[in-house]
């Protein structure tokens, strides 16, 4: 009688399908609104520029370091300006509830380098595109602008934009956040419009791709003894199940491992600044290059390669015991001169 062996499977089945991701720029599929009392963008983005390491007064009143000065791993995100170069209407179509794009403003100046994603027209008619928006602004449920971002501001070196749609939120009229779209337009928006120091944020980007991987690599599975080597391999599952009625997908099976878009929540951000200079290391930021505008201090790691976009979005899951949401005081940073 042989012994039964029981022990949890290998791999989570809470991030299927393993595929590489539809688009390097995420696609942040849940905007929670906060309540700012004033309407703003409901997230920025940014990109990721290298990692350092940070020496921080702890200020958690509940730590038994609190008042002391630790040292923390942090992530630094080139962040240049977005530029705001339109906005949509959205309303709920009445067949299945989902969201309708409505009607949709440009502005009437739009920068060269957009035609590089964009054809650009030799002349937008803002005023036929209002009409639109006093037609649907009784019905419009969400508005959201159309922001493009400025690589050529930042040391990643291209000039081709990315394109992306930010709710505009932060409290419940519609009719201020349309206001509030229409005095963005043809402007930009910085980092500390959006955010401030202290607060906790989610992160969102396409991890790093690894390529065709094993099992052992791409889930964890147990190697099999060395005289397994002799016959068909021994960093592989023991058996992948019977034949009839069907093999499992819940089954580790090698593939594709890496370049999956992922959502880490609550990060907190230590500061926002506005001069790269102070942030960048002597001899530039290994594979990147040197910051030269605005830039994030983010506490702990951010998915993704050197160079690769990330989004960053109020947070979906606030914790109770959140951090305070003061700045906290930044003492040193790896990159100074000591």
């Amino acid at each position: 009688m042989g012994l039964k062996i029981n022990r949890p499977r290998r791999g989570s089945m809470g991030v299927y399908p393993r595929k590489r991701a539809a688009d390097i720029v995420p696609r942040v599929r849940t905007w929670p609104d906060a309540n700012l009392g004033k309407p703003a963008l409901l997230g920025f983005a940014a990109y990721k520029a290298g990692m350092l390491h940070a020496v921080v007064v702890d200020d958690r009143p509940t730590s038994p370091l609190y008042g002391k000065e630790v040292v923390k791993a942090v992530t630094v995100l080139d962040a240049p300006p977005l530029f705001v170069w339109g906005f949509r209407l959205y309303t709920l179509d009445p067949t299945n509830g989902y969201l309708r794009s409505a009607a949709e403003v440009w502005a009437g100046e739009l920068p060269k380098h957009l035609s590089r994603v964009l054809t650009l027209p030799e002349k937008v008619d803002v005023d036929k595109q209002m009409k639109q928006v006093e037609e649907y602004r009784d019905v419009a449920v969400e508005v959201r602008a159309l922001v493009a971002t400025q690589p050529h501001l930042s040391g990643i070196g291209k000039k081709t934009p990315e394109l992306l749609e930010i709710p505009i939120g932060g409290v419940p009229n519609i009719d201020e956040r349309i206001k509030f779209a229409i005095s963005l337009l043809g402007k930009t928006v910085s980092p500390k419009d959006v955010f401030s120091p202290g607060q906790l944020v989610d992160v969102i980007a396409v991890t790093k791709g690894k390529g065709w991987q094993g099992v052992v690599k791409r889930f964890g599975v147990t190697i099999l003894p060395r005289w397994h080597k002799h016959r068909k391999g021994h960093r592989r599952t023991g058996t992948i199940g019977p034949q009839a009625p069907a093999l499992m997908f819940t089954q580790p099976r090698p593939g594709q491992m890496g370049f999956h878009q992922r959502t880490e929540y609550n990060k907190r951000l230590l500061k926002i600044g506005e001069n790269g200079a102070e942030i960048t290391p002597k001899s530039g930021f290994p594979h990147y290059g040197v910051i030269k505008g605005s830039y994030i201090l983010i506490q702990g790691s951010v998915p993704g390669a050197r160079k690769r976009l990330v989004v960053l979005r109020h947070p979906a899951r606030p914790p109770r015991r959140a951090p305070p949401a003061t700045e906290p005081q930044v003492v040193w940073v790896s990159s100074q001169q000591p």
